[in-house]
């Protein structure tokens, strides 16, 4: 069974930045999808972006624009999620989650993090 592992989350200010770390047991750059997810309390949890196995990313609309930056290590399995310019309506938990294939457009992940919190203060 894949297993992730969110860190990095945290309490900061609007403005502030934040980086948020997945270690995966799958080879990122080998057929898998990955995504960063996140859901505030009472919402319906929000693809914040993916990337595939190539390094083509996908960002919502909310944070399009170079607030939030996903990368990944390879070689260590492990994904990133680098927030900047962090505002209260970024606060939510945040999970990243994998699934097998090179497009991840409308994708249905399958293996999820337990999820990271981030509370973004006014």
């Amino acid at each position: 069974r894949v297993q992730l592992m969110e860190s990095g989350g945290g309490s900061v200010q609007a403005g502030g930045s934040l980086k948020l770390s997945c270690e995966t047991s799958v080879n990122l750059d080998r057929g898998y999808c990955a995504a960063w997810f996140r859901q505030a309390p009472g919402e319906e949890r929000e693809e914040v972006v993916s990337i595939d196995p190539i390094g083509r990313t996908r960002y919502s609309d909310s944070v399009r624009g170079g607030r939030f930056i996903v990368s990944k290590n390879n070689a260590r399995n492990v994904l990133y999620l680098q927030m900047s310019s962090l505002r209260p309506d970024d606060s939510g938990t945040y999970y990243c989650a994998t699934a097998p294939g090179w497009d991840c457009r409308q994708k249905t992940f399958d293996d999820w993090g337990p999820g990271t919190q981030v509370t973004v203060s006014s």
